[in-house]
């Protein structure tokens, strides 16, 4: 079978871009809604789409983060000046966030568990989208996927769980490589060639 040279070179090296690192416009609506159209491009047995998004983009994202500054300090009345800003900021550090939202519930047919791997499918699928439109892109989730006024604060349900937020922007940051799994300690194969 013949190799996607671009695609197996883009796999080769793809690799995440700190959320810090970004800057510039980001994508613009429409490139949003092309960036999303291809990240629901995923496994989803029954057809259920058993996930939703939120963008995150402007000032909205400063007020949300005065929110998420007063929820740190509430939990935490020492936090530091420092890091009342980083909680303030935290949704600033790229143009675009996209939280992907896991819904997904009891089925008769489809398990539970097969819903949200969809959800982490579609996580991978829109930080590929985002690069497939040029930028650069980090899967995070960090504390406010798992507080629950944090999570209300960000407009998700509280029966709905955060698979990720996808930062997205532009970044001349040097691309490194970091140490990756050594094949040896994970497979297991079990027939075919020795060879």
């Amino acid at each position: 079978m013949a190799k996607n040279q671009p695609l197996f070179d883009y796999l080769s090296t793809r690799r995440s871009i700190p959320a810090l690192q970004m800057k510039g416009d980001g994508p613009n609506r429409d490139e949003i809604q092309s960036i999303l159209t291809l990240a629901t491009r995923v496994p989803d047995h029954g057809k259920l789409a058993p996930w939703r998004f939120i963008v995150y983009r402007g000032d909205e994202r400063l007020a949300i983060g005065e929110r998420l500054a007063a929820i740190a300090a509430a939990a935490n009345p020492a936090i530091s000046d420092d890091m009342r800003e980083i909680e303030r900021t935290r949704l600033a550090r790229a143009p675009v966030v996209i939280a992907v939202i896991s819904t997904a519930g009891e089925h008769v047919k489809i398990p539970v568990w097969e819903q949200e791997l969809s959800a982490g499918a579609v996580c991978l699928n829109l930080f590929m989208a985002a690069n497939a439109h040029g930028f650069a892109a980090n899967w995070l989730s960090e504390w406010i996927a798992y507080n629950d006024e944090a999570k209300s604060a960000l407009g998700i349900k509280s029966d709905e769980k955060v698979a990720g937020f996808v930062y997205i922007g532009e970044s001349d940051f040097p691309q490194t490589d970091r140490p990756r799994p050594d094949l040896s300690a994970i497979v297991t194969w079990t027939g075919g060639d020795e060879a």
